[in-house]
């Protein structure tokens, strides 16, 4: 059995009165999706308990079948894991966005989507100017990923870490537009963690990059917001739950690192960027390779999540469009010349383009293929997933369904 995952990262929304009353995925010309609940079934699931975040980090844990209560340590660790970073038994890892904050709102969680060299060098004075305090005896570390996306390591060994399970951060991507007055660090370590933040504003003010920045018309990274802080988590070996050797593309650190934890390869896509300027059609081309290699194959797309943090419902139906025909529909093609096959539609979380952030609650699966006896549904989007009568409120009930093998 050949088994494909296409993970449009935040495409559930609720219903637009630009779209006349459709949600992005319902008017969004989407033939092969349409295809795969015409051939299967449409159920719903939701993949982020209203007891944890509404993150990526719980969704696609959930949606690759790991209980997230079980299996959720924070989202950092994952991050790390995506470059090979292990984490001892002391050590902690902190995400480390770069940002713009003006008169204390948050303009823009992505620092006007930095490039990863200009992220670099901010981050070197971070290490140079914050991290060599000797205060800290060279237990943090500020580590470039890419582009906004970095993170802040703890050694434990050499300094105790102050941070708990109970230490609160907030993703500045919930925060967009909003004040950060009330949204710094709680609880045990966070006086650390502010002052962390702090530092970066005195750091950065005038920084050869931001200067550049300006002067080029793009957005200055303020500072560092500081997140998302765990230890190591333990998966077990997807192979080990589920039996099928699997492979990730995606251009996220999160997906990579959850894809590093479960054992999975990671394949990566020249021009795949994690925004809307990302190239679909590789995605597509090397997922159809990739089915030659592996059981199962993820490909995962990171641009309609990004057009509902920016709020453009045009820039996300055409994400989804260019997903369905780049993505799913040579998937699709490309199955059905391996024997037996199939493929599942599901987006992790959704992510409402009134409020621009993620959110709790169900999300549209299709599932297609070898064994799945057709429902009545002839399309996908938000309203048959809701009408439905197969749902999984506990998501990572999803993937034993898919793979065939009910726990």
């Amino acid at each position: 059995m050949k088994y494909a995952i296409v993970i449009p990262d935040g495409a559930a929304d609720e219903p637009q009165e630009s779209l006349g009353g459709k949600s992005p995925l319902e008017a969004a010309h989407t033939p092969n999706m349409d295809r795969v609940a015409t051939m299967g079934v449409v159920a719903r699931a939701c993949h982020t308990p209203k007891e944890l975040p509404a993150g990526s980090e719980i969704g696609n844990l959930s949606l690759l079948g790991y209980d997230p209560f079980k299996n959720f340590t924070g989202r950092a660790p994952m991050e790390a894991a995506a470059q090979g970073i292990k984490l001892g038994p002391k050590d902690w890892a902190v995400r480390c966005n770069l940002v713009t904050i003006e008169n204390q709102i948050m303009r823009d969680f992505t620092a006007d989507h930095i490039t990863t060299e200009d992220a670099t060098g901010l981050l070197k004075t971070a290490q140079d100017k914050i991290a060599s305090d000797p205060k800290y005896r060279g237990a943090i570390e500020f580590v470039p990923g890419v582009s906004y996306r970095n993170l802040l390591l703890w050694r434990g060994e050499k300094l105790p870490c102050p941070f708990t399970s109970d230490t609160r951060t907030r993703a500045p991507h919930d925060i967009t537009d909003q004040s950060v007055l009330e949204e710094h660090p709680r609880g045990p370590g966070s006086d650390v963690l502010c002052d962390l933040m702090a530092a970066s504003i005195d750091a950065f003010r005038d920084h050869p990059v931001n200067a550049a920045r300006k002067a080029a018309g793009k957005g200055e990274a303020t500072n560092v917001w500081l997140w998302g802080l765990g230890q190591a988590p333990r998966l077990n070996a997807f192979a080990a739950e589920y039996g099928p050797r699997g492979a990730m593309i995606t251009a996220v650190d999160l997906l990579r690192g959850i894809a590093a934890l479960v054992g999975w390869d990671r394949i990566e896509v020249p021009g795949a960027t994690g925004y809307l300027d990302t190239d679909y059609a590789a995605k597509g081309r090397y997922g159809v390779e990739a089915l030659n290699k592996y059981d199962i194959v993820c490909v995962h797309v990171e641009a309609s999540d990004e057009a509902s943090h920016e709020g453009r419902c045009d820039e996300k139906v055409k994400a989804i469009e260019e997903i369905d025909r780049h993505v799913v529909g040579p998937i699709v093609e490309a199955l059905q010349t391996h024997g037996d096959w199939r493929i599942m539609i599901s987006p992790d979380h959704p992510t409402f383009l009134r409020t621009k952030v993620h959110t709790h609650g169900n999300v549209p699966v299709a599932m297609a293929g070898t064994g799945i006896k057709a429902d009545e549904f002839k399309s996908y989007g938000d309203t048959n997933a809701a009408n439905s009568n197969l749902a999984f409120d506990r998501g990572w009930d999803v993937m034993p369904w898919f793979i065939g093998k009910k726990k």
